[in-house]
Order: C-alpha cells, then sequence, then structure tokens
C-alpha cells in the first residue's frame, strides 16, 4: 500500500455535488438592467421576489435601471466645499464682520491684562 492516505485527491469537507444533497433551487426569472454607459447586467430573481426599480451596476456602479432606451441619469457630484464656505451659508457678511470685531477685542482686552 503506497501512502496510506484514504481521502487521497479529495479535500476536507468534500461531497457528493447535486441537487440531491442541497435541496432544489427556487424558480428564478432574469431580468436586465441598463446603465447610463450602456453595460447590460443579467441579474436573477425569484419569480415572486419583488423587482426593484434601480440597480446598481456592477461594472461601473451607475444607477441603471430595466429601461435600456432610456436608463437613469448619473447622479451629480457636488462640488468640496471648505469651511468657510459652509460658514458663510450660514451667515452674512455684516454677521462675519460683527463676530471678527468681537473676536479681536476680546483678543485686546486679554492683552492688556
Amino acid at each position: 500500500m503506497a501512502g496510506g492516505n484514504a481521502i487521497r485527491g479529495s479535500r476536507v469537507g468534500a461531497g457528493p455535488m447535486g441537487e440531491d444533497e442541497r435541496g432544489e433551487s427556487a424558480p428564478r426569472r432574469q431580468v436586465m438592467f441598463y446603465c447610463g454607459r450602456g453595460h447590460m447586467s443579467p441579474l436573477y430573481f425569484a419569480l415572486d421576489a419583488d423587482v426593484p426599480q434601480s440597480w446598481d451596476c456592477p461594472r461601473c456602479g451607475l444607477p441603471a435601471s430595466q429601461e435600456k432606451e432610456n436608463p437613469p441619469p448619473s447622479p451629480r457630484a457636488e462640488p468640496y466645499k471648505s469651511h468657510l464656505a459652509y460658514v458663510k451659508e450660514r451667515r452674512s457678511d455684516e454677521d462675519g464682520a460683527a463676530l471678527l470685531e468681537e473676536a479681536l477685542a476680546a483678543l485686546r482686552q486679554r492683552r492688556r491684562l
């Protein structure tokens, strides 16, 4: 007897593969989704499952829909805003000047002490 390994040519946990061992798969249907870049994505859903209106394209990540002729538009990317831009959205120039003057007055007061 050469070797002595009883499970030669197999891996641990391997067993017969077939529907008898795994059970029957649920009936499915194929639904095609199309993104703005022209990618087609075939997705499979159970027959009784609700199909979503949109899906992220697995190739590019853009939104995709079932309408080949009219795919959803790309989402608009918001430009980067600095902290100062957000502050200017909340306060007017007059408010900013008043706050600056108040902070400078407090700083001058501390330096006098």
